[in-house]
């Protein structure tokens, strides 16, 4: 890739904030989202353009962990490229470099390491003692390095984040945005192409030792090129990733996963995604939106700001909750709904067991209930919100907010008949969308 493929990068559109991403119906649903929701954010963009063409939770703030290296690295790049240092200093390790906790090299104080190995170990290693090694040899102490750090995130357009140390370690001021690190990863490629290759090497050999990327993906055969690894158990897991397919780059951000192999598998559905979409524009296919097209895929169900769950179509059988800590369930009005959106395996259970006798209940006075909030506003907007993505299932139906005991407002389609309500639960629960089916009182 030459300096010419890809230019100053161009603001990011910020899109609507929405919910955990979903799984292309039929697929093995991704589950790289962290269970908590204050983790999770995700963009997909065109590496040449800067054009997103998908965003969830993009410029809600979030912690880089050792994302963060990639700003320490294009510090010294450009230190490197202004001829301020090179690629044969020799680093001595202070004994603050030394004392920091892993995953590191592990040199003791005082002794030395080239500045391109300290950089390779930085990249694949994802090395904290060496980022502190580079920050310190280049601004003199780590306080000054990542002042430098936020100035130049803020000259490159990352407006929402600040640095605090250079290898991304725990600090609650140290934050960004998965749009900020688009940014930045898009940045690094753009302005020091010749260095890129760093965040891109598969294995590094050091002291006798082999070292492999922490980017599985780079190893997949796919095009993967870079570009980081980050965890601390207050982000999740994240990644900033880059692919080349057919002569398009795209990058792709995923922060606050649950698992390595859940975020590389989340990461890889959103690239495979975005390269379709890219693929299929080239053809002359057109599209009301990029969002539109991965929402179509299972993507991007927008949700309200506040708490709420969504269903789980798992062989468990449990709901998904955007956030379990904070996630209350407002109990449905006597008597109890027909339908939970259960698991196929109750399903099973259900079709072998005898079906309970019950009192007919009067046609097109069913209800299908698709959340409760203790904001009435929420409530009103996230009726609204389904209305809007699922308006064909819902012809007919009436929007209802009711009022339930205890504060709570219940987001509900009315005047459906039995069949009418179980069809409609079943197409949201396909879709990954909480809600269940209200006998008639």
């Amino acid at each position: 890739m030459t300096p010419s493929s890809l230019r100053k990068p161009a603001l990011f559109t910020a899109l609507l904030a929405c919910s955990a991403l979903l799984p292309t119906v039929g697929q093995t649903p991704p589950v790289a989202q962290s269970s908590d929701s204050g983790k999770y954010a995700s963009v997909v963009l065109d590496a040449t353009s800067g054009e997103v063409l998908f965003s969830r939770f993009a410029d809600e703030r979030r912690y880089p962990a050792s994302i963060t290296k990639v700003m320490t690295l294009y510090l010294a790049y450009e230190a490197l490229e202004e001829g301020r240092i090179k690629l044969t200093d020799q680093l001595t390790v202070s004994p603050r470099a030394a004392a920091q906790p892993p995953s590191k090299l592990g040199l003791a104080a005082g002794q030395t390491i080239s500045l391109d190995d300290a950089m390779r170990a930085t990249a694949v290693r994802s090395a904290n003692d060496m980022a502190v090694a580079i920050a310190e040899h280049i601004a003199g102490n780590e306080a000054e390095f990542t002042s430098r750090m936020t100035a130049k995130a803020r000259e490159l357009g990352m407006h929402s984040t600040r640095f605090t140390t250079a290898n991304g370690l725990p600090d609650t001021r140290q934050a960004t945005t998965a749009n900020d690190l688009a940014i930045l990863s898009r940045a690094v490629m753009r302005d020091y192409p010749q260095y890129y290759r760093y965040l891109g090497l598969h294995d590094w050999y050091y002291n006798g030792r082999d070292y492999r990327n922490t980017n599985g993906l780079l190893a997949t055969g796919r095009g993967y090129d870079g570009i980081k690894t980050g965890f601390t158990n207050a982000s999740g897991y994240n990644l900033s990733a880059s692919a080349v397919r057919n002569n398009k780059r795209l990058i792709t951000i995923v922060m606050g996963g649950r698992s390595t192999a859940s975020r590389n598998a989340h990461v890889a559905e959103l690239m495979d995604t975005g390269f379709d979409l890219q693929e299929r524009k080239a053809r002359g296919e057109r599209f009301a939106s990029n969002q539109d097209f991965f929402e179509a895929r299972g993507y991007g169900i927008p949700s309200p700001t506040a708490p709420v769950a969504y269903a789980s179509v798992s062989t468990e059988g449990r709901p998904y909750a955007a956030d379990d800590a904070n996630l209350v369930s407002a109990p449905a009005d006597a008597p109890a709904p027909t339908a939970i959106t259960p698991a196929p395996s109750a399903r099973r259970n259900a079709e072998r067991a005898p079906a309970p006798t019950r009192a007919a209940a009067p046609a097109g006075r069913w209800s299908v209930q698709v959340g409760a909030f203790k904001d009435e506003a929420v409530a009103r907007n996230w009726l609204n919100e389904i209305n809007r993505r699922f308006r064909s299932e819902f012809t007919g139906a009436e929007r209802n907010v009711q009022t339930a005991d205890g504060g709570w407002f219940r987001s509900r389609f009315t005047g459906m008949t039995e069949d009418k309500a179980n069809s409609v639960c079943e197409t949201l629960a396909a879709r990954r969308v909480t809600c269940m089916v209200i006998r008639p009182s």
